[in-house]
C-alpha cells in the first residue's frame, strides 16, 4: 500500500519439549491458517508438513487464526495470533489440551516429556478440573509484584501471550499514547494466568 513499507515475514510451528527446547511439531497432520481478507486468494493456506511454515509479504499487522489438526483424530485446535512487526523475531507460546489421545498419540507425545497417562486415558474432564484449580491457586498478587519486575522485552513476550490466548471475558486496554499496555489478571482464563505464572517465575524471584 502506497505509504507504507512492505514487510516479508514468515511463521513456523514448533513444540516445546521438557527441557524448554524447540522440537519438530510432528503430532499435527496439518495447519491452516487464516489471514487477513486484504490476501484474497492467499487468505486461507493449509499445511502438511512440519515446521508448517507460511511465508508471505504484506504491509499491516493484525490477527490471524490458525488451526493445528492433531493426529490420530486428536482433534482441531484453534489458535489466535497477533501478527505484528514490534520484534524483528518473536516467540509466542500456546498451550493446548488433548481430550483422551490414542496409544499412538501418547508415544510421539512422550518424544518431547514425560505424559501422565491416566490423565490422557479417559480422564480429560477431572484432569481439567485439577488444572482449573491448580491455576485458580496462583498467588495474583505476587504474579501481578512479579510483572512489574520483567525487562522490556519480557513484557513484550507477556503482551503477546495475552494476545494469543485472551477470552472474549479477558479484559486488556493499549494506551498507545503513553506506552502501556493494561490487563486485568482476574478476567484472564486459567490456562494463560498458569502460562505466566511459569514464564514470570523463570524470569525472575515471586
Amino acid at each position: 500500500m502506497e505509504g507504507f513499507p512492505m514487510r516479508a515475514w514468515n511463521i513456523t510451528i514448533y513444540l516445546e519439549d521438557d527441557k524448554g527446547n524447540n522440537v519438530e511439531a510432528n503430532i499435527f497432520e496439518k495447519a491452516k491458517y487464516e489471514l487477513h481478507p486484504t490476501f484474497e486468494s492467499r487468505a486461507i493456506q493449509t499445511f502438511k508438513k512440519p515446521p508448517f511454515k507460511c511465508s508471505e509479504t504484506g504491509w499491516g499487522e493484525f490477527d490471524m487464526k490458525i488451526t493445528l489438526t492433531v493426529m490420530h483424530k486428536g482433534g482441531d485446535h484453534t489458535l489466535n495470533h497477533d501478527l505484528n512487526f514490534q520484534s524483528e523475531r518473536y516467540e509466542a507460546r500456546h498451550q493446548i489440551i488433548i481430550r483422551n489421545p490414542k496409544p499412538e498419540l501418547i508415544e510421539r507425545l512422550k518424544e518431547t516429556g514425560p505424559v501422565n497417562e491416566v490423565e490422557a486415558r479417559g480422564k480429560g474432564a477431572d484432569a481439567s478440573k485439577k488444572r482449573s484449580r491448580k491455576a485458580g491457586n496462583v498467588d495474583m498478587e505476587k504474579l501481578a509484584e512479579g510483572l512489574q519486575r520483567l525487562t522490556e522485552d519480557d513484557l513484550l513476550q507477556v503482551v503477546q501471550m495475552v494476545h494469543d490466548n485472551k477470552t472474549a471475558e479477558t479484559y486488556t486496554k493499549n494506551d498507545v499514547e503513553n506506552g502501556e499496555f493494561h490487563v486485568d489478571l482476574y478476567t484472564l482464563p486459567d490456562t494463560l494466568v498458569k502460562m505466566l505464572w511459569d514464564f514470570t517465575t523463570s524470569k525472575t524471584d515471586i
